[in-house]
């Protein structure tokens, strides 16, 4: 379901500032202490969890990360709606989770809108380098995405998805 909503109100733009600022600290130097003022713009944070340098997320409250969660170099997450990670997964570098989108007719994109879709990835996922999951997707437990793809389509638990768009290859 896609909810609307104006990312350009004073206290969204003062909020994407903030956690903006946040990140770049994070980036320039990820130290434990930045490390923490990261985990704790999340919504929920687990036990473990690793986030290399380069990450980038517009809001920070509407992330949760299951445990064990370990996210590679330069991932970005546009987290208009709800982005949940579970237990285990395994992100690969430069991978972007979009729960942001905008109109596509011409003539309503000028009115700025935009819409949050949620994306919920199961425990033990691993999505390989460069993959681009767009807003209101789901992804099941065990699955892997292979590097490069763009998920579109929800994903079985349990199987091997790649390409543009993703398509199932095989049961793992």
């Amino acid at each position: 379901m896609k909810t609307r909503f104006d990312s350009l109100t004073p206290r969204l733009i003062a909020q994407r500032q903030q956690v903006h600022e946040i990140c770049r600290q994070f980036g320039r130097s990820p130290s434990k202490g930045n490390l923490k003022r990261l985990k704790q713009l999340f919504k929920t944070c687990g036990e473990q969890v690793v986030i290399e340098s380069g990450f980038y997320c517009d809001y920070g409250d509407k992330i949760s990360l299951g445990d064990r969660v370990f996210i590679n170099i330069n991932c970005t997450i546009l987290d208009g709606g709800q982005v949940v990670l579970g237990d285990d997964c395994l992100v690969g570098p430069n991978v972007q989770l979009m729960a942001v989108s905008h109109d596509t007719d011409p003539a309503l994109r000028l009115e700025k809108h935009n819409y949050a879709q949620d994306i919920t990835i199961g425990k033990n996922v691993w999505l390989g380098a460069g993959v681009i999951i767009i807003g209101g997707i789901n992804i099941g437990d065990n699955s892997v995405i292979g590097a490069g793809s763009v998920v579109t389509k929800d994903v079985e638990s349990g199987y091997l998805y790649a390409g543009n768009p993703a398509r199932k290859i095989k049961k793992l």
